[in-house]
């Protein structure tokens, strides 16, 4: 599908500049959502109809991933995957994690774990014999910077580490294999453009070994609903949660159409974006859909443009996505350049 063409199924309003606080909605997938929301109302269906969302979900999810369905696990939040994998963690275990790392991939790693945060730059050097896990967003929330894949894949195969990647900031926009990684796990609510609540995580062979299934239920059990023994399904979905219906009805038409356009030229567009903004303050290009500058008075001066931003270690925080435009830019780079 052509990109302008694809924009045209999008409302937002000019100056929207926050796609990593959250993902606005294709008319398709609110739609969807509104239909299913409307038959709760008037309980005009069953939930079945809801629930084949969630499976046309996971399989969009593992294309965009290059994943094979069946290493694919549905849940609400990355926090839920990220301490499955660190409960399942041996006594003893030791993580390297970056110093600035979303909490949500951190967290869970220190409830259950000796921790050791280094620089993002030095994560690689600071695998050895004695690293289990090693555990980094592939885009930094903060920042927007892309971590080193390469040295840190290769230290981790070096020493036998297993590596936890959080892409909630970059599935969406940024071409990856998940296969390359023990534990690919993202939040559908940013760059998916999902309602929060649609969470997925890709699991290796050695990864879906080492996990318990420590929030077994009905649905990863295929649908048994009374009684033992425990029976999970045999693939990745032994790890799944009940899904919440409703966003996943909205998840799967969006992560539909990413596909339908092609990641490739999203991530073509949303740089071209970013370093038009970066360009228009005098800074050099990157290579990510997210900006982080610190302009004095910055995030006062965009609020009355009315563009919205985000503001995160104390610097703005701008991301650009497939329903961005150089106007969304030129309205932003008005606001920070001109009078104050």
């Amino acid at each position: 599908m052509d990109l302008r063409k694809a924009q045209e199924l999008w409302d937002a309003e000019p100056g929207w500049l926050n796609t990593a606080s959250y993902g606005l909605p294709p008319r398709p997938a609110w739609e969807a959502l509104l239909r299913a929301q409307s038959q709760w109302r008037h309980g005009s269906t069953d939930w079945a109809p809801w629930d084949e969302s969630t499976g046309r979900s996971r399989a969009a999810f593992a294309r965009l991933t290059g994943a094979a369905p069946g290493d694919v696990a549905v849940a609400s939040t990355t926090s839920y995957f990220m301490g499955l994998v660190a409960a399942s963690l041996p006594p003893g275990a030791r993580v390297v994690a970056p110093e600035v790392e979303f909490t949500s991939n951190l967290f869970p790693w220190m409830a259950s774990a000796e921790v050791s945060c280094v620089p993002l730059d030095r994560l690689a050097d600071s695998v050895d014999a004695r690293t289990s896990l090693v555990a980094f967003s592939l885009v930094q929330s903060a920042t927007g910077e892309i971590a080193p894949v390469e040295d840190i894949l290769a230290a981790a195969r070096a020493h036998g580490a297993l590596v936890a990647v959080d892409a909630t900031q970059a599935v969406g926009w940024l071409p990856l294999d998940a296969t390359r990684f023990d534990v690919v796990a993202c939040s559908a609510y940013k760059w998916l453009m999902a309602p929060r609540g649609a969470a997925f995580a890709a699991f290796s062979p050695r990864a879906r070994e080492l996990v318990r299934p420590l929030a077994a239920n009905w649905y990863a059990g295929g649908g048994a609903y009374y009684g033992p023994p425990l029976r999970l399904n045999g693939d990745a979905s032994a790890f799944d949660l009940s899904p919440a219906w409703f966003s996943f009805v909205g998840a799967a038409p969006a992560m539909e159409l990413l596909l339908e356009i092609g990641v490739e030229r999203i991530r073509d567009h949303n740089v071209a974006l970013a370093n038009r903004f970066l360009a228009g303050l005098g800074l050099p290009p990157g290579g990510s859909a997210i900006v982080s500058v610190d302009v004095p008075g910055a995030a006062d001066r965009l609020r009355a443009a009315g563009v919205r931003a985000a503001v995160r270690a104390g610097r703005v925080r701008a991301s650009f996505h497939v329903y961005s435009t150089e106007a969304d830019v030129d309205l932003a780079l008005a606001a920070l350049t001109g009078p104050a």
